[in-house]
């Protein structure tokens, strides 16, 4: 019978943060918490809002964490919704887990999290989180694949698809015209990778008022935390003994204090540009 442990899940998004421990099969131990994303927000103020949030929080022997850029590695290669150059290549995995008592911590995509709690892993599975902005993740057979930063590439002229179906599009033009935009989304996306089907997440999901097709489905907005399971399923180490892998130490009570020791020591670390990862199984 395989150990059981408590999991720490954050997700990082562009107007909020949320937190909560989960069971190591996703269900959450009690309600999460959530508090506004500051601004401006380099590296060190994020941590400190993330030790400051994960405070009530404790008995977690894991951490999980979803972030809106790209991630290799436990770096963040792209911040977009932080506009700060100090977040290229900055090891937040490494910040945290040292601000949060040294637990393992795993990082990657807000959007690659999601669909770890809700694909099916049945064919070509595509999940596309309206929020702030829009993210995606590609997943083959349940197998999480690399990374495609689809926010940022032309959708409509010189509109990405952030501009086209993001927040600030829909405070723009009204929730009906935003909802005929994610209708064309959903046409580009389909004819341009053909998917079995396609899960829409994110805190605007709740905002569609048109029929989905049968290949279309929405999520929960809580599978940014309940995919943190699934990421501590990816290999073999998700049969170990937490307090035995690798970077875990005695937990302790976090405190802000730990936040700027955190990201001091991994500014210290050498920065090395991450290698490309291979795709990995999510069942």
């Amino acid at each position: 019978m395989a150990k059981q442990y408590s999991i720490l899940a954050i997700d990082i998004g562009g107007t909020g943060l949320k937190a909560a421990c989960i069971d190591r099969d996703g269900n959450l131990l009690a309600d999460r918490l959530r508090v506004s994303t500051p601004y401006p927000c380099p590296p060190n103020v994020m941590v400190e809002a993330l030790v400051s949030l994960c405070e009530p929080l404790s008995g977690y022997e894991r951490i999980a964490v979803g972030f809106p850029g790209v991630v290799r590695n436990g770096h963040i290669l792209t911040a977009p919704h932080f506009k700060d150059p100090a977040w290229t290549n900055f090891p937040l995995a490494q910040a945290l887990s040292h601000a949060l008592g040294g637990h393992p911590t795993r990082l990657v995509n807000d959007a690659e999290m999601q669909g770890l709690a809700g694909v099916k892993g049945k064919g070509l599975e595509l999940v596309l989180t309206l929020g702030t902005g829009a993210g995606t993740a590609l997943f083959r057979e349940g197998d999480l694949m690399p990374h495609l930063e689809l926010a940022h590439h032309p959708i409509r002229g010189k509109k990405s698809y952030n501009d086209y179906v993001g927040d600030v599009a829909r405070k723009k033009i009204g929730n009906r015209r935003w909802n005929k935009r994610v209708q064309k989304t959903i046409e580009i996306l389909d004819s341009l990778l053909h998917f079995d089907h396609l899960y829409i997440g994110g805190g605007n999901a709740e905002r569609l008022d048109f029929d989905l097709p049968s290949s279309v489905s929405t999520i929960s907005n809580d599978a940014g935390l309940e995919g943190g399971a699934a990421l501590w399923k990816l290999d073999p180490e998700d049969h170990e003994d937490p307090a035995s892998a690798k970077g875990a130490t005695r937990h302790r009570k976090p405190a802000a204090k730990h936040a700027a020791s955190a990201v001091k020591q991994a500014k210290a670390s050498p920065p090395t540009k991450p290698a490309a990862k291979k795709p990995a199984r999510s069942r």
